[in-house]
């Protein structure tokens, strides 16, 4: 199955912070790839602006070097030359006057206007305040905030309010680039537009949700933010969230940008507060060739975790007495991110078997090898009576619709590409934020202010003991972390 490319709208996009990290590793690169799709308009431009001073030139020759590094055989592809063509350079200083007469030269009337602020949140203020005044940005522009949106709810309310007086909602787009991922979409498609689950999803069928995002880096390199961030606020606050809030969202009226994050918003707010024994905090020790995480940020005394398990409940009908249970961390076993939906036992078995049937498992997959399996109890083949093994009933999109995971569009391709078309679907409203700042709030405050240090653990395990006895004490147990 080959997908429809389907061209967007004449643009002019302006990357701010376009000599950055993000912006070389991510976004060029996914550029790029719609460009190579034939996504793009033929007219299209991309300007690059950040302080240090370069010419078109020089930035076509970084961003050739950056599409390279990224993906070494498009990087020698033939479309290389004319996507370099659209690109375009202004040195600028965000928190002063250079550059931006420059830039406003450079916008075309008539088409979409779309500001990426790949910069620190801090510069976003001056930023909206600056394109405003300078006449560059109307009231039909779009801009584009990158994470970390705030580190508490004040900073995010703060920031909302700091942007809402130069841009309406409809214009904000705060990016969370779990929610373009092939997988996470599909499992809207997966729970609304089929009828075999909706039945089963709820309280009377589902014992416990599980999802687990693991990597195996470390923070070297990161040590400067993570250190002032943590797991918590660097990966549950947000990318967790809107896992846990499309898994137990009611289906909305309609496949709506507002309609769809109203359902999300009920989620959140239905959260409970979490008592400090559901939560355990970690962090990797050093072994071997491998830094300890206080080496890595170069902070022997450091109360920063870089792993944290937690149960979470659902205040409502549909998921009561249902414990979500989540965990993420640096230095595990594998990296890999999933969604377990583990359903009930059967209420009784008619099978004499020595131990009793695996529970069934709807497991979505969002990396590596992108996909769900639905895992069911069936008759081991054979003769000598019933034995029953569990199977996974199986479906990678790669096999299951004829593409390789070089062809599957990266999370920001898809999302780059919803902001030209002026769809919200997959970002995150401000209230949104807000509220997911609020229930995070108080368990931050209370480690902050407590005395205790995380449980540390070794690199290439699955986190500290603590957290496998999160679940041992439910009678429960975590899923292997596994490639």
């Amino acid at each position: 199955m080959v997908s429809r490319v389907i061209e967007v709208e004449d643009f002019d996009l302006v990357i701010f912070g376009a000599t950055g990290d993000l912006a070389q590793r991510k976004i060029l690169p996914a550029l790029f790839r719609r460009h190579v799709a034939g996504q793009i308009p033929p007219d299209a431009r991309i300007v690059g602006a950040a302080r240090t001073e370069m010419d078109d030139a020089r930035f076509r020759d970084e961003a050739r070097a950056a599409i390279a590094g990224h993906d070494p055989d498009r990087g020698r592809s033939s479309e290389l030359p004319a996507f370099l063509d659209r690109l375009h350079y202004v040195t600028l200083d965000a928190a002063g006057d250079t550059g931006w007469s420059d830039l406003a030269a450079m916008m075309r009337p008539g088409v979409i206007r779309v500001f990426y602020f790949s910069v620190a949140p801090a510069l976003f203020g001056e930023l909206a305040g600056r394109l405003v005044r300078h006449g560059i940005a109307d009231q039909d522009s779009r801009i584009v905030a990158e994470k970390p949106f705030g580190r508490d709810l004040a900073s995010a309310r703060a920031l909302n309010e700091m942007l809402a007086r130069h841009f309406a909602e409809g214009q904000i787009y705060r990016i969370d680039h779990y929610l373009g991922k092939e997988t996470v979409q599909n499992l809207m498609a997966v729970r609304f537009a089929n009828i075999l689950f909706e039945p089963l999803w709820n309280s009377n069928y589902v014992d416990h949700v599980q999802i687990t995002v693991a990597e195996t880096v470390g923070v070297a390199g990161r040590g400067a933010y993570y250190d002032q961030a943590g797991a918590m606020r660097d990966m549950v606050q947000n990318h967790l969230m809107q896992l846990v809030c499309l898994i137990a969202m009611e289906p909305p009226w309609h496949f709506d940008p507002d309609a769809l994050r109203d359902e999300k918003l009920k989620v959140i707010r239905a959260l409970e507060s979490v008592p400090p024994q559901d939560i355990t905090r970690g962090q990797y020790a050093g072994a071997g060739d491998v830094a300890s995480y206080a080496a890595d940020v170069g902070n022997p005394g450091s109360r920063t975790e870089s792993f944290v398990a937690l149960k979470l409940r659902i205040a409502n009908w549909r998921w009561q007495g249902v414990p979500f249970y989540l965990r993420t961390g640096k230095r595990l076993r594998a990296r890999t991110s999933e969604i377990a939906v583990v359903f009930r036992e059967p209420p009784h078995s008619i099978f004499d078997t020595a131990e009793p049937p695996e529970p069934d498992q709807l497991v979505i997959r969002l990396q590596p090898n992108e996909g769900m399996n639905l895992k069911v109890m069936i008759k081991e083949p054979g003769p000598g009576g019933i034995r029953l093994v569990q199977v996974a009933l199986d479906m990678s999109f790669a096999e299951a619709l004829g593409t390789d995971g070089a062809d599957m569009p990266d999370a920001y391709e898809r999302l780059i590409m919803d902001v030209i078309r002026g769809d919200q679907t997959l970002f995150m409203r401000g209230d949104e934020v807000e509220a997911a700042w609020a229930w995070a709030d108080p368990a931050i405050a209370a480690w902050e202010q407590g005395t205790a240090a995380p449980e540390p653990y070794d690199p290439g395990t699955a986190g500290p003991e603590k957290a496998l006895d999160l679940m041992r004490r439910d009678g429960r147990r975590w899923r292997e972390i596994k490639a």
